[in-house]
Parts: structure tokens; sequence; C-alpha cells
């Protein structure tokens, strides 16, 4: 009689290592997907890229997953594809970055060049923001929690980012635009990039 062998269970499977990220140049990141804005032009001259402002998006509200951010980036939006959307028609806005919920990135306009992303706004009393900063969009809502994906690819992002520029503030929409925007919301948690922020020297002045 063939004795039974014992059986075993299969190796706990490891979560797989993030690509690293690095930011060439050009301004733009090695192994993130590119899909390149109109809405952009340069810095100004002398322009010393310090800061990076964290946003919200979700088209239409509480939507997420489809493609209508990356072409509200692009001017390629469908107006008539959504009623909410005929209210963003002639906008013209951009991000450099988009951080997917399940924690992709889409990367619309250079590092080098000024974004359209934040408006009207002011950081410790320097105005025009998008002179100096980096945009980063996390598709997400102000009534819902980020993903862990999304923290994740965000950490890796800023400590590129801080290879490559002088980064030393971090800020959301909200603290930069307050009263006009609302973005990353109360549910955006700060304490998470603890560690990153500590490891680059970037801290939040509020």
């Amino acid at each position: 009689m063939r004795r039974r062998q014992p059986r075993t269970e299969p190796a706990t499977r490891e979560r797989p290592r993030q690509q690293s990220l690095e930011v060439g140049d050009d301004g733009w990141l090695a192994g993130v997907r590119r899909l390149p804005s109109p809405n952009c032009d340069g810095r100004p001259t002398g322009t010393t890229i310090d800061t990076v402002i964290v946003h919200h998006i979700s088209l239409p509200p509480e939507r997420f997953h489809g493609d209508a951010v990356e072409r509200l980036f692009t001017n390629t939006l469908d107006h008539a594809a959504h009623p909410w959307f005929e209210r963003l028609r002639g906008v013209r806005v951009s991000a450099h970055l988009l951080v997917r919920r399940h924690g992709g990135v889409v990367q619309f306009v250079s590092c080098d060049q000024r974004a359209w992303h934040a408006g009207q706004s002011q950081l410790l009393g320097r105005e025009r923001c998008n002179d100096f900063s980096i945009g980063i969009e996390l598709e997400g809502s102000s009534l819902r929690p980020f993903t862990a994906s999304q923290y994740r690819r965000l950490e890796a992002l800023l400590g590129a980012l801080a290879r490559r520029y002088p980064l030393t503030l971090i800020a959301g929409h909200s603290d930069v635009a307050p009263g006009r925007k609302e973005d990353p919301g109360p549910l955006f948690d700060w304490q998470a990039l603890a560690p990153i922020l500590r490891a680059t020297g970037i801290r939040r002045p509020y």
C-alpha cells in the first residue's frame, strides 16, 4: 500500500515590489504611461520647483476607472457623454501626474514645465502656485478613503521627485486655494506620508 505523502502548503507569495521611479532630465518619469497634455507652458525663468500640490478628481463625480479625466486633461472630453460634463466645456486644465485607484500612474506634463492645476492660489505669501509646484491628482473624492495602492505610489513619486528637484513643501489644493477648493479632502491621510516626508525633508506648512 502506497503511503500518502503529507500535504504541503504552497509558499506564501510575496507582494511584487513596485518598480523604482526616476525622473529623467526632461522631467518625464520612466516606466509610467505618458499622455501629453496641451494645457501647459514654460515656467518663469529662474523658478525653483520646490512644492508638490495634492489634488483629487473624479469624472463624473464619484465615478472612477473611466477615461474622462484623461480626456479632460487632453481637451478631448465628449461633453455630451454625461450631463455633468457640460459645465466643463471650454475648461483647459491639467496636472503633471494622475494616480489611479489601483496605483497606476499617468503623466500629462513634464515636471520641468508648468501644468495648469492650482488656478488662483497662494502658498506662504507666494501667489501663482503653478509657477513653482508639481501637481499630483489622486483619483478619488472627499467622500471616500484613498486606496493603499495610491498611498504607496504617491510615496514612491515623492521620493523620485525629491531626487530630481529641491522640494521642501507639500500642500493640498485646499491649502493654497481655501474656500475655493476642498481637495484632497478630510479623508486624505497626511500621516501616511510621514515616513517619506521625513526621509526627503519635505514638510507640510499647516
